[in-house]
Order: C-alpha cells, then sequence, then structure tokens
C-alpha cells in the first residue's frame, strides 16, 4: 500500500509539469539521457533538440522573425478593469486569475502571460494559435469561451468564461476511479468537443485530466488550447513532439507524422484513467513508460463491461491506420456501442443531468480549486500597467511580436 500511495504521489508531482519543464528535467539528468529510449525520444543531436540542454538560451526573435496578424482590435480594454481576487491556476508562462469587472460585476477567469518568458522559450505561434482557437469556440457547449483579450507591453490578457466545478484530474483524485456511467457521460462531452475541433481542422493534441474541467452543473469544458494544431485537413498530418508524457500516442513517440487521431488515443487514455485510476501504460520510470506506450500490449482487467473493453481496444489501437476514428473521424465514436444510451442531440444542448454536482453556491465558492493556487497570494503587478522604466528594447521587441493578439467579439457573436 505504501509503494502504491508513493507512486501516486510521484504520479501527481509529474502529472504538473509541462512537457517543456519536464524534458529540460530529464534532459539535464546525466543518468537518464544515457538511457537508448531516452535518447531516441530526445534525439538530443538535433539543433531543436539540443536548445534545451542549452543553460544560456538564445535571445529572443528579432522582429523580423515575430508574428504580425494586424492591429489590435481592442485598445480600450486594461487591467485596471478588473478586481484580481485569487489565483485558481498556473502555467509555464504566467497564472490564471478569478476576476471581477470593476464595470458589470461579472466574474471571469483571467490568464495573464509573461510575453518575457514565452519569447524567452520561443513559444508565440502557440499562444497565438491558443487565441485563434479560443476565436473559434463561441459555438460549442463543452469548450472554454473567450470574451476578449488585449496586451500590455509587458503581459497578454485571456479573459475567459469562468468555470469552478474544478478540473476532471482533481475529482479523479480524490475519488481514484469512476464508475462506469459517469466516464461515459464524461467521455461523450468530451468527444463531442473533440469532434467539433476536428470539424474545423483543429487537432486539440493535449487532452489530459488537467484540461478537462467541469461547470458548476457538472457538464465538461474543455480549455487550455496553447497545443492546438490549425488547419489539419481530414486525411493531413503534422510532426511536432508535444503533448503530455503519459498521453503521448506512439506515433508521436516515433516521431512520425500523426494526424487527427493522436486525439482518440488521448481519449482512449483518459477514459482508461477514469476507470482504472491511472492513465493506461504509466509507470513512475518515464522511459519504461514510453516503452510500454510502444511496446506493451494493453491490459484490461475484466471489472469494466464488454463495450467499455471493446472502446478502449478501438482507442489504443498502436497503429494509427487501425486506430478507431481514423476513417470517419468522431462519426466513428458517436456511434460505438459503448455509447449507445447517449441521444447526442440532447448531450450537446446540455438536457441530459451530469451524473455528478459539484455544488458550488456561487462565484466565491472555490472548493473545487486546489489550495496550491488560492492560498498563493495575488501578484501586485497583475492588475497595473507596467513602469515606464520597464519599457526598455526587450518590452518593445515583445510588443511586435503580440502584434494583434487583443479581441474583441463582434455584436453579432452573441446574437
Amino acid at each position: 500500500m505504501k509503494d502504491k500511495t508513493t507512486s501516486l504521489t510521484s504520479f501527481m508531482k509529474q502529472r504538473k509539469m509541462g512537457l517543456n519543464d519536464f524534458i529540460q528535467r530529464l534532459a539535464t539528468n546525466s543518468y537518464a539521457c544515457k538511457h537508448p529510449e531516452v535518447q531516441s525520444i530526445l534525439n538530443l543531436n538535433s539543433p531543436q533538440d539540443a536548445e534545451l540542454m542549452n543553460t544560456n538560451p538564445s535571445p529572443p526573435p528579432s522582429p523580423s522573425q515575430q508574428i504580425n496578424l494586424g492591429p489590435s482590435s481592442n485598445p480600450s480594454a486594461k487591467p485596471s478593469d478588473f478586481h484580481f481576487l485569487k489565483v485558481i491556476g498556473k502555467g509555464s508562462f504566467g497564472k490564471v486569475l478569478l476576476a471581477r469587472h470593476r464595470t458589470d460585476d461579472q466574474f471571469y477567469a483571467v490568464k495573464v502571460l509573461q510575453k518575457k518568458a514565452i519569447l524567452k522559450k520561443k513559444e508565440e505561434k502557440h499562444i497565438m494559435s491558443e487565441r485563434n482557437v479560443l476565436l473559434k469556440n463561441v459555438k460549442h457547449p463543452f469548450l472554454v469561451g473567450l470574451h476578449y483579450s488585449f496586451q500590455t507591453a509587458d503581459k497578454l490578457y485571456f479573459i475567459l468564461d469562468y468555470i469552478n466545478g474544478g478540473e476532471l484530474f482533481y475529482h479523479l483524485q480524490r475519488e481514484r476511479c469512476f464508475l462506469e456511467p459517469r466516464a461515459r457521460f464524461y467521455a461523450a462531452e468530451i468527444a463531442s468537443a473533440l469532434g467539433y475541433l476536428h470539424s474545423l481542422n483543429i487537432v486539440y493534441r493535449d487532452l489530459k485530466p488537467e484540461n478537462i474541467l467541469l461547470d458548476s452543473q457538472g457538464h465538461i469544458i474543455l480549455t487550455d488550447f496553447g497545443l492546438c494544431k490549425e488547419n489539419i485537413e481530414p486525411n493531413g498530418t503534422t510532426s511536432t513532439f508535444c503533448g503530455t508524457p503519459e498521453y503521448l500516442a506512439p506515433e508521436v513517440l516515433h516521431k512520425q507524422p500523426y494526424d487527427r487521431t493522436v486525439d482518440w488515443w488521448c481519449l482512449g487514455a483518459v477514459l482508461y484513467e477514469m476507470l482504472y485510476g491511472l492513465p493506461p501504460f504509466y509507470s513512475r520510470n518515464t522511459a519504461e513508460m514510453y516503452d510500454n506506450i510502444l511496446n506493451k500490449p494493453l491490459q484490461l482487467k475484466p471489472n469494466i463491461s464488454n463495450a467499455a473493453r471493446h472502446l478502449l481496444e478501438g482507442l489504443l489501437q498502436k497503429d494509427r491506420t487501425k486506430r478507431l476514428g481514423c476513417t470517419d473521424d468522431f462519426i466513428e465514436i458517436k456511434n460505438h456501442v459503448f455509447f449507445s444510451p447517449i441521444n447526442w442531440d440532447d448531450l450537446n444542448a446540455k438536457k441530459i443531468t451530469p451524473p455528478f454536482n459539484p455544488n458550488v453556491t456561487g462565484p466565491n465558492d472555490l472548493r473545487h480549486f486546489d489550495p496550491e493556487f488560492t492560498e498563493e497570494p495575488v501578484p501586485s503587478s497583475i492588475g497595473c500597467s507596467p513602469d515606464s522604466a520597464l519599457v526598455t528594447a526587450s518590452i518593445k521587441e515583445a510588443a511586435e511580436a503580440f502584434v494583434g493578439f487583443s479581441y474583441a467579439p463582434s455584436m453579432d457573436s452573441y446574437l
């Protein structure tokens, strides 16, 4: 029992790390780097991955290399419009805060990102991709909505729907696993969201319980679109090595071109975790876990239905050309016998009562957020514009990298 608890604790800590941070830590561990599986994955001979070993990172890209998406469309928004109340999340480039707008008293989740940190890791394309995907989410019930975005000289601000039912990860931690009807309900809403993104030629690429929120009624809300890949046609592929270690599909680990079926692999991994408590090929030893993903046959304990077993075998098929969803994408998932109890029209209309109600009393009810975040003091710099002294050449360079980030929806999107 003690070993199981230690394993679970180690798993939780590792899960909170982003892939970039994880690879950096792995790459600086001389023992780990000698393992052939790790060397293969890191491919340290390539200039792109060798950069992770460099203790003196290169300076931010010059203005000529930076993204220009046109003029800002919401110049009037500013940090002082908000009263920042609590930290409710953290990431590689900044924090997510609960904030109340001073004029309309509405509550929002405000994602505040440091431009300097983004440019240092050359992640501006991912940030702009996240913004672009958020702009397209207004029509789907299970995707977090962007109200608008704006920037200061040193920070980017996403004004998002405030969702306070907790991460699926948080609830899985507390309950270890879910009964099959509850897991089916969540898997159906997740699949609906992924199917919608695929219909827009967007591959999500980072499905995991930390990126799946519950709203105040208990419905799924997918969030964090920083690793989305746009413009992937039905038969199109991409090859960027990204994602979260426990959920990487075999083709990604092999550094082969991959397609939208990578999201169905991740759905299988999340469903498996909901039913069993850990991802399907999990090991505390990362090299061993990668080897499991690539080579170990899927093993399913007998305490699930035949329909669930068949679905998991279809989604967690190592050969993407034989994976469930490879031919007709979401239609294949939707028509699987496991989902036969689901009326998809009712599901998308939120007419199906969620199996679990978070029972939040209002926006100030933070019981489903990790105290690690909520007990952290709100940084005083979040809600104010930078000092004039901060507007140096590097700050100006950062500003130019994110021209066009700001966004205010047209009135049509509300009609």
